[in-house]
């Protein structure tokens, strides 16, 4: 007996990304943030005690759970090179070209022996609103609505859930500003595109930057 091979799509539990915000398949919501690092080495002891005892502030201060993820991922430098190229042309002397031909042939040589790996550090802030579920219940025969009416209830309920997952984003945000942490709300464009590189870890692709 033959067994039809399920689609990718059904192991995934996203049913979409709406403005930024994850929507998972039984009802969730994620929010993601990407963080800047700290470079404890450049810290002073009394400062590197300052950060360890606000961030366990912070961490104490949440009533709701969070996920850090950290991906590290090779470099992709031909974004680099195609840059050098183009400034080899635009020169019009020709020692410059000369020492940009090095340069680049130096970049090459050089990545092509040595993996140059660049992290990035995520936050992911949960919100799970809590699912009643009427439809077989004795409730069943009032409940009965319109196409339009449960798509402007779904709105409604979007909305709300959405309120209190921003409640905790902003408690996150200001939590780890003060430890002298930079974060960003990833948009919906850099949420697919973070996806995109989970699913596909073996194609190249340029890191997530903070502006």
């Amino acid at each position: 007996m033959a067994v039809a091979s399920k689609a990718t799509q059904e192991f995934v539990p996203i049913q979409e990304v709406r403005d930024g915000i994850v929507v998972l398949k039984e009802g969730g919501m994620r929010g993601v943030l990407l963080a800047s690092s700290l470079n404890f080495s450049l810290k002073s002891d009394d400062e590197r005690q300052a950060i360890i005892l606000q961030f366990q502030d912070f961490l104490n201060s949440l009533d709701f759970s969070v996920q850090i993820s950290i991906q590290s991922r090779r470099l992709d430098i031909r974004p680099y090179i195609a840059l050098l190229e183009e400034r080899y042309k635009e020169q019009v002397n020709d020692l410059m070209k000369i020492q940009t031909t090095e340069y680049i042939g130096f970049i090459k040589k050089f990545t092509e022996t040595t993996n140059i790996m660049t992290k990035s550090f995520f936050i992911v802030v949960s919100y799970d609103p809590a699912l009643i579920n009427i439809k077989s219940g004795p409730l069943a025969l009032f409940q009965k609505q319109s196409a339009g009416e449960e798509n402007r209830g779904k709105q409604a309920s979007f909305e709300e859930n959405r309120t209190q997952l921003e409640q905790r984003v902003s408690v996150v945000e200001q939590g780890l500003s003060r430890c002298g942490i930079r974060v960003i709300r990833l948009g919906t464009e850099e949420v697919i595109e973070l996806f995109y590189k989970i699913f596909n870890p073996g194609d190249t692709e340029k890191p997530i930057k903070i502006n």
